[in-house]
């Protein structure tokens, strides 16, 4: 595995993203995450996108952080916000979820960010898993979902 800085609006972030999207249609049956997400959220310094490729060089997983401050919608003063956390499904239960989410803390801890903060929901529980085992606790509720019942929202400081 070889993982890549590349651009959110990249072809193989839109697949990755569009697969996302469509799971998270089955899991909830909304039609996908809403939040409002563009190329220049990923941009550094103020935020990164990543993707992991296989031997045959194929996308397999990704994720990136964007630069969130104090805001109307709960987010503080030096947030790193994680989206589009994902892992194809043939390629899951190999650790790679956790090296991505290790490798965008390592980034945004580079670029000053405070703590990194994440939304998900109930009806991801390996999310969960993967978050809690990884040192974050929940936090108060942020984000375009904070008042969804089934909104989750994680923090993990950044700070060594």
């Amino acid at each position: 595995m070889h993982i890549r800085r590349v651009p959110f609006d990249h072809p193989d972030a839109v697949k990755l993203n569009d697969q996302v999207q469509a799971e998270y249609h089955v899991r909830y049956g909304d039609g996908g995450d809403a939040t409002e997400l563009a190329p220049e959220d990923f941009e550094p310094p103020n935020g990164v996108y990543l993707i992991a490729y296989d031997a045959d060089d194929s996308p397999v997983a990704t994720g990136g952080w964007r630069s969130r401050d104090a805001n109307g919608e709960g987010n503080r003063d030096g947030d790193a916000e994680l989206k589009r956390m994902y892992v194809i499904d043939g390629m899951r239960g190999r650790g790679l979820a956790r090296r991505i989410l290790a490798a965008l803390e390592e980034d945004a801890r580079a670029a000053g960010r405070l703590r990194m903060v994440l939304e998900t929901g109930t009806k991801q529980p390996e999310a969960v898993a993967l978050y809690t085992s990884s040192g974050y606790e929940p936090c108060e509720k942020f984000g375009y979902y904070r008042f969804h019942p089934e909104s989750l929202c994680y923090a993990k400081p950044l700070n060594p």
